[in-house]
């Protein structure tokens, strides 16, 4: 790595010029390259400051909301995942001071992801985001927020862009937080969900009860990332024993592998629009090979009068072409089932 930052392409992509240029080396040093001199402290206030801007941001835009709706809002845009991915977009990882090798090789597997995802995935996406990454931007906004001598107004007229595109209700919409997904399907059925949480060789479990019984867990460095992975995986084990006008019901006989439509996304989506359902939503449910070779396999849900449906597709190397697949293998299984 460069023994300097380049200032002047940062400040260019922040859109600031800088009065103390050292807090723009700061926020992109990591301790592995300066024990002395590092992003910390900086990444410690931008945490902070970024939450209550982002709570300002959206009291003000979206009146009508429900505390628990912006409080789901303010956390898509801050979790780790999406602040790592915006310093991806706005090529921060480029700048970073350190010496690692490992880190290397996650930020470069992360950022290809994002390449091939796109960024606005709400709730995670095929490859765990690096923290570092995420810290940096907060980093880089707690550098912005000394320089401005604390004004939070100025901040955020600045860091604005940074954060954009931002994660809208309409977003959230169409890819359902996991978690919530969970307790409101469980809600439904009259049944109580808890998540427990414990510690073992460095990594956060989590694991989901229902009824006071075991479903599953998962284990993560993030304590957040654990609790979203066992909700996926608990929603996969209990839907099936749901009334079907609520459980999800997976698509497999009669289904021709090789089936594919093309546009065939568009088409689904078009058809949940004349018969009023919901739009489809779209998710990656696994990955295959290795980074360079890597293949995405997506699942679409369809939520009918009938219950809601459920399609995995084929692996494809391209997230849309997965989506693709889905949405193709859904449209045959909605006309066998008489749906369409």
């Amino acid at each position: 790595m460069d023994l300097e930052v380049d200032v002047e392409a940062l400040q260019n992509i922040i859109g600031h010029t800088f009065r103390n240029k050292n807090l723009l080396e700061h926020a992109l040093t990591h301790p592995s390259f300066d024990q002395d001199h590092h992003y910390d402290r900086l990444e410690f206030l931008g945490d902070a400051v970024l939450s209550l801007s982002l709570s300002n941001h959206l009291f003000l835009t979206y009146p009508s909301l429900e505390p628990s709706h912006l409080s789901l809002l303010r956390s898509a845009n801050v979790s780790t995942d999406r602040l790592a991915r915006l310093s991806v977009r706005h090529r921060l990882h480029l700048f970073l001071r350190h010496r690692s090798p490992t880190l290397i090789r996650k930020i470069q597997e992360f950022a290809e992801a994002v390449a091939e995802e796109g960024d606005l995935v709400a709730h995670g996406g095929s490859v765990k985001a690096p923290k570092v990454l995420a810290d940096i931007l907060e980093s880089v906004a707690a550098a912005v927020y000394v320089d401005v001598d604390f004004n939070l107004q100025k901040f955020w007229v600045i860091i604005r862009e940074l954060l954009e595109p931002m994660v809208t209700p309409d977003i959230i919409a169409q890819q359902p937080q996991p978690v919530t997904m969970l307790y409101e399907l469980c809600q439904k059925n009259g049944k109580q969900v808890d998540v427990k949480y414990w510690r073992n060789d460095g990594k956060t479990i989590a694991s989901v009860y229902v009824d006071g019984r075991f479903v599953t867990s998962a284990s993560s460095d993030q304590k957040d990332i654990a609790k979203l992975d066992a909700a996926k995986l608990a929603l996969d084990k209990i839907a099936s024993s749901f009334p079907a006008n609520t459980r999800m019901l997976e698509f497999s006989a009669g289904v021709d592998g090789s089936f594919e439509i093309e546009l065939a996304k568009h088409e689904l989506n078009e058809l949940c629009g004349k018969k009023k359902w919901s739009k489809p939503v779209f998710s990656i449910s696994n990955t295959e090979g290795q980074p360079h070779q890597r293949k995405f396999v997506c699942s679409v849900q369809v939520t009918t009068t009938e219950g809601t449906f459920q399609m995995t597709g084929e692996g494809r190397s391209r997230v849309r072409d997965a989506e693709n697949s889905a949405a193709s293998l859904m449209i045959q299984a909605l006309q066998e089932c008489n749906h369409l």
